[in-house]
């Protein structure tokens, strides 16, 4: 009895142990071949697509997202034919507006550092990441890590990704180095245009 008692004791310690060394992000490479990219996510991303009228064109906008407990992971693309290039601009600033603006952020005194990504075939190209703590009335806090990258396509068309993770709750001790940390970090290293 006192063997069979050990034994099953040991199981479950076991049992436990592995419970708490199971990751609670689970890791997987999703390639996105129709918006260009692979990115790894923390989980199986949800997909929506739409058109949106600009500037009297159509454009197409995809957005791949996962929510993992206080914090959603999502890449943003929009496409731009060889037609619409001269859109860039515009949109990339637009969009910059829209997210400072409603983050209650100066996109000119926010808090930002350079950096580096890697397109498909290991070419490390320039970026800028964003950390931004949304100012706001209620008592939720919200804070975010964004970048914008521009991928020129071989048809003369243009992808304009939107790379972010939104954080609802405290950012401890400060937000960069919050988002700098590897759960986070992985998401942005590993998204790589083609």
């Amino acid at each position: 009895m006192s063997k069979s008692f050990a034994k099953a004791v040991v199981l479950l310690a076991v049992a436990i142990l592995l419970a708490a060394c199971s990751p609670k992000l689970d890791w997987r490479t999703v390639q996105s071949p129709q918006e260009s990219y692979t990115a790894l996510f923390p989980g199986k991303p949800d997909k929506i697509e739409r058109r949106i009228p600009y500037q009297d064109q159509e454009l197409l906008q995809t957005l791949e997202a996962v929510k993992i407990d206080d914090d959603i992971y999502s890449i943003g693309s929009i496409y731009l034919s060889k037609q619409q290039t001269e859109l860039l601009a515009t949109l990339l600033a637009q969009l910059k507006e829209n997210l400072f603006r409603n983050a209650g952020v100066d996109q000119l005194t926010a808090v930002n550092s350079d950096g580096m990504y890697q397109t498909a075939n290991h070419q490390r190209m320039p970026t800028k990441d964003y950390f931004l703590e949304f100012k706001s009335t209620n008592t939720t806090q919200q804070a975010m890590r964004v970048r914008w990258i521009i991928k020129p396509t071989e048809n003369g068309g243009i992808w304009l990704y939107q790379v972010s993770i939104l954080h609802t709750g405290l950012v401890q001790p400060d937000v960069r180095t919050f988002f700098s940390t590897e759960e986070y970090a992985n998401f942005f290293d590993e998204f790589h245009p083609n």
